[in-house]
């Protein structure tokens, strides 16, 4: 390479130097500079949209019903015809007791019953002899009385006084034996209750299931001496343990704040996780009271088991609503900037400026909350790092996923 080249070559390289220095250093244009300062704002559109305040609580179930059935009397079992597991309904016989005393009760007070009864037809028979005897001397009386009266002095006045006295005796006498036949009928009634009173006592030697349900347990069997479980001074064993499974309590503790909002009648989803299965249960009762140490409410909630999937013990969540609403306004909760005031959001109007609004809120549910004043259908509402904008600047709104806005607003 000559001089001339080397020269021409030198000169080549500081031009391109000098260009690249002069493009690296041009002034930014507006639009660039707007490119490069307008920040990105995620943001989420205010929609209409049904929700509901709920929340889910931990329970076990128990049977709705669970009764350990006693004897009535006393006596040993003679026959039992149940086991544990076996399903039984109402009424039906459990067992029957062995009571031969009770027997000779029984058959006393038949005895009483037919002796009574004699003792009132005994008692009818006189008040009708009494009656007859009285009508024979009353007619005799009248007669000897209207023939004195016809023909003083034909009959002797000493006669007349004896048939005015036996009338009056006869009279006397159907009274006195009236008065036995309703002391007779009193026995008798006395008598009939005494034997319904022992043949009641001999029907509770069959001990009865008082209501449908399962045998969970059996205490008794044949040749077992049972007491009498209306005794208070003796420790009576019970026959059977009886439980009613058609319908279960799912028993749950409702936090303080919640019980203002929790209704009987309420639905409730239940979600049995051993099961991975769903019913539906109601709200039937709680304790109206809570519990000083855990500042909570009993509550029991009734969940039908017809075809007895569901066993007592099984732990189950229940899914409480205490508030819905449908067709209202809501936004993320990461949009949401609360103070002593209330709350406030950041939107993007038409221009693309960040505006701040006070809004009244509604139903609050785990993941978005009503907007009852503050905003309007469509409205963009800046969701996550909000601390990064400020009220009138400018930036370039990008609808986002919620999902993703509440990972990046509880980073």
């Amino acid at each position: 390479m000559n001089s001339k080249q080397r020269i021409a070559a030198i000169t080549a390289v500081v031009i391109v130097g000098v260009i690249t220095l002069r493009l690296l250093t041009r002034p930014t244009t507006k639009a660039d500079a707007s490119e490069e300062v307008l920040p990105s704002a995620a943001v989420a559109v205010v929609k209409r949209a049904p929700i509901e305040n709920a929340i889910t609580l931990s329970g076990a179930f128990h049977a709705y019903q669970q009764v350990d059935v006693h004897a009535k009397v006393a006596g040993y079992i003679r026959k039992i015809y149940v086991d544990v597991g076996d399903h039984v309904k109402t009424g039906q016989t459990l067992a029957v007791l062995e009571v031969p005393e009770l027997s000779a009760e029984v058959a006393g007070a038949q005895a009483g019953l037919r002796r009574a009864k004699d003792a009132v037809t005994r008692a009818q028979s006189n008040v009708h002899s009494a009656e007859s005897i009285h009508a024979a001397y009353h007619t005799a009386y009248t007669r000897l009385k209207q023939a004195s009266e016809a023909r003083p002095g034909l009959i002797a006045e000493q006669e007349l006084d004896d048939s005015m006295a036996k009338d009056k005796d006869t009279e006397a006498k159907i009274e006195s034996d009236k008065a036995a036949l309703a002391e007779a009928e009193s026995q008798l009634a006395v008598a009939q209750a005494e034997l319904q009173r022992v043949t009641a006592m001999e029907d509770y030697t069959h001990v009865t299931a008082p209501f449908a349900g399962v045998v969970t347990k059996r205490y008794a069997d044949t040749g077992t001496m049972i007491q009498a479980g209306t005794s208070s001074d003796t420790q009576s064993m019970p026959v059977v343990q009886l439980a009613e499974y058609t319908k279960l309590r799912l028993v749950v503790p409702v936090p303080e704040s919640a019980v203002p909002q929790l209704q009987l009648g309420s639905v409730v989803q239940v979600h049995v996780t051993a099961m991975n299965q769903d019913f539906e249960g109601k709200v039937a009762r709680f304790a109206d009271a809570l519990n000083d140490e855990t500042r909570t409410m009993h509550t029991e909630i009734d969940v039908k088991n017809r075809d007895g999937a569901l066993k007592e013990g099984m732990y189950a969540e229940a899914k409480l609503i205490l508030k819905q609403h449908k067709d209202v306004l809501t936004v993320p909760i990461q949009a949401l900037q609360r103070n002593s005031a209330g709350a406030t959001v950041l939107i993007v109007d038409a221009q693309g400026r960040v505006e701040k609004r006070q809004v009244t809120l509604g139903v609050e549910s785990s993941d978005r909350v009503e907007v009852t004043v503050g905003l309007s259908d469509n409205d963009r509402v800046i969701v996550g790092s909000r601390s990064e904008f400020r009220e009138g600047e400018k930036v370039r709104p990008k609808v986002v996923n919620e999902m993703a806005a509440a990972s990046e607003g509880g980073l």
